[in-house]
């Protein structure tokens, strides 16, 4: 399943119909935010091809310089814009990006309003595997600055991968990597266990400081430095 494009303000009907059976997510967005849209994009991608971890969801796309009316109902003033649709009604509405927010209320919306068809909430399945969440704080300590992505930093695998890795060599940052495609348990028990559900993943002293869009705006404001320690 993909995400839908809105084409047109009078075709909002037809999707909100939907929600009467699924959670909707409308991600408004522009030309001017594309960038910044994109790991949106990404994410909701993957929320809708893993219906084993989020249930039943779609997701559909409204460009606010072409669907003016549609913005105007929903009062959106700024691109990125995710609302969460339930039953035809506003349930959340998460401005900018917050990728850990996000997918917990698309979670918090399917459990709410469609419990038959809901999966476990985040995190469930985890407490019951000690030994995996075992595994993961191992990793996520192994080091002050640690990243799991795709490759490692010698070769790093993914567009996302590979800024990421600039960045750090150019601030001449200390930190590990752990190649998420080399172990699909890991890869796949992180995003449930931080709620996380991209790459990479950026951790400070076992914190989650989030993916390569945090830290690209964490340098631009000139605080990347002192959040991962480097002098």
């Amino acid at each position: 399943m993909s995400i839908a494009t809105l084409n047109n303000d009078s075709e909002l009907n037809k999707y909100l119909e939907k929600s009467k059976e699924n959670v909707l997510i409308i991600h408004f967005t522009a030309s001017f935010g594309e960038q910044r849209s994109s790991q949106i994009n990404d994410v909701l991608d993957e929320v809708l091809n893993n219906k084993s971890a989020f249930g039943p969801v779609e997701a559909l796309l409204v460009d606010v310089e072409k669907c003016k009316e549609v913005s105007i109902k929903y009062n959106v003033t700024s691109v990125p814009t995710c609302i969460i649709v339930a039953k035809e009604k506003e349930y959340e509405r998460i401005e900018g990006i917050n990728i850990a927010l996000l997918t917990r209320k698309i979670k918090e919306a399917v459990f709410k309003n469609f419990p038959v068809n809901a999966p476990a909430l985040p995190g469930a399945e985890l407490e019951k595997e000690g030994s995996l969440e075992d595994k993961l704080n191992k990793l996520i300590g192994k080091a002050p600055v640690m990243v799991f992505m795709k490759g490692n930093r010698d070769g790093p695998r993914c567009k996302f991968s590979r800024e990421l890795v600039s960045i750090f060599e150019e601030m001449k940052v200390e930190y590990e990597t752990f190649d998420i495609l080399e172990d699909e348990e890991v890869r796949q028990g992180l995003k449930a266990y931080k709620n996380w559900p991209t790459y990479p993943q950026v951790y400070v002293n076992s914190n989650l400081i989030g993916g390569i869009d945090i830290i690209k705006e964490l340098k631009e404001i000139g605080e990347l430095k002192s959040t991962l320690g480097v002098e």
